[in-house]
């Protein structure tokens, strides 16, 4: 059954342009073409990513975030509970009003302290923010690797210039050594993004970024099995330009360095809008749908490839509507707004909500104190504390 299967899916029908088939794609001494084996060593590549990574971060990162100033907030740990620990852990982080009243009940304790309990415990999970600087680092470094590398590898190529060149002789362009590392580097990186997933921060659009990490897998991987090599580096090429800056905007942002932060995020934007939305679906989108179509004939991996190419493109939608949003708060405000991707942390906003309310309440009690001496004073008495008895038996006043 494996083998059948295994000769289904690779039907050169599936991959490959019509009349065209695997037989056309042999190698020889001098000419190598992508061989679908060959990404399987992205794995063992991808775990050694992240062993890199761990070490840059242990090593390099977390002590430059002390030294750069990036303080970890101090939060206010729950306290042990049995009850309401195996409810955060089994059933839900954040209960309803009626399981905090059943869980109030259970535990004996007023449902203000339970609900105070469960948003520390969700607080205590939330990284920090020295973590998130690592993070942003390790991005950083090699998405700056990444991007001067693509440059490197393609700026003598033809179909860099020349976007048509991508199709010239397609399917049957060899593949260069420098092209199958570039390939091998990117998909590599992902494979560990998938890999660290679960440790990673996790941001509100956590949902787009596994559909985004999914479609760039499936990208790269096939476009590198029906030799669609050349569009594949331009794609790769086309998102780390953006990348590049918007890791250090999020680093300046932990470092406090507000200005700095604000002009990056601006740049960033330019840059994410200008490749994006206008160099992306020109250079990528409407060659691989028009241009192609000068070449050969569609068939099942001209279809595949554009349906993951315009996922991409949606998934670049949805991140400029929200970049807009916060360049449109920056030019009302005159402050970069904080990301909206991100996780705040509750004590934040609740915590000084119960601290004012008790600073109200202790001022209503001072108030009224204060407005009772005097309406004793006014009716001619003295409050006890503003007078002095001496031994005589007279008062004595303060």
């Amino acid at each position: 059954m494996a083998r059948a299967l295994n000769e289904w899916l690779w039907q050169h029908e599936f991959w490959l342009p019509p009349g065209i088939t695997w037989e056309d794609m042999q190698e020889s001494e001098d000419v190598h073409y992508p061989q679908p084996r060959d990404l399987l060593l992205s794995i063992p590549f991808a775990l050694i990513l992240v062993v890199a990574r761990c070490a840059f971060e242990r090593a390099i990162a977390l002590p430059l975030s002390s030294k750069l100033g990036v303080r970890d907030k101090q939060r206010p740990k729950a306290q042990p509970n049995p009850v309401l620990e195996a409810f955060y852990s089994t059933c839900c982080k954040n209960p309803g009003e009626g399981e905090l009243i059943s869980l109030a009940k259970q535990c004996d304790l007023p449902v203000r302290k339970v609900e105070r309990w469960f948003r520390r415990r969700r607080n205590t999970d939330r990284p920090s923010l020295s973590k998130k600087f690592c993070e942003a680092c390790w991005r950083f470094t090699f998405y700056f690797i990444s991007f001067f590398t693509g440059l490197a590898v393609l700026y003598d190529k033809p179909w860099l210039w020349d976007h048509r060149e991508c199709w010239t002789g397609y399917p049957q362009q060899p593949l260069l050594p420098s092209l199958f590392w570039y390939y091998l580097l990117e998909l590599s990186f992902y494979w560990s993004l998938v890999f660290t997933l679960p440790f990673d921060v996790k941001r509100k659009d956590f949902k787009e970024q596994i559909v985004h990490h999914a479609a760039t897998i499936f990208l790269i991987s096939f476009s590198y099995c029906a030799n669609y090599i050349r569009i594949g580096t331009l794609v790769m090429v086309i998102h780390d330009a953006s990348d590049c800056f918007l890791e250090p905007t999020k680093i300046f942002n932990y470092m406090k360095w507000k200005k700095t932060c604000d002009i990056l995020f601006m740049i960033f934007t330019a840059v994410f809008l200008i490749s994006r939305l206008v160099i992306f679906p020109y250079t990528v989108l409407y060659n691989t749908y028009y241009y192609s179509m000068e070449i050969f004939q569609p068939f099942f991996g001209y279809y595949f490839m554009n349906a993951l190419l315009i996922i991409l493109q949606l998934l670049h939608v949805f991140w400029s509507c929200l970049i807009i949003h916060m360049v449109y708060k920056f030019i009302l405000q005159g402050t970069m707004e904080k990301d909206m991707r991100s996780d705040t942390e509750e004590s934040d906003k609740d915590e000084e909500r119960e601290k004012i309310r008790e600073k109200e309440k202790n001022g209503i009690a001072y108030f009224s104190n204060v407005t009772s001496n005097s309406y004793i004073q006014r009716n001619g008495s003295e409050p006890l504390n503003n007078r002095t008895h001496l031994t005589n038996g007279h008062v004595k006043e303060r």
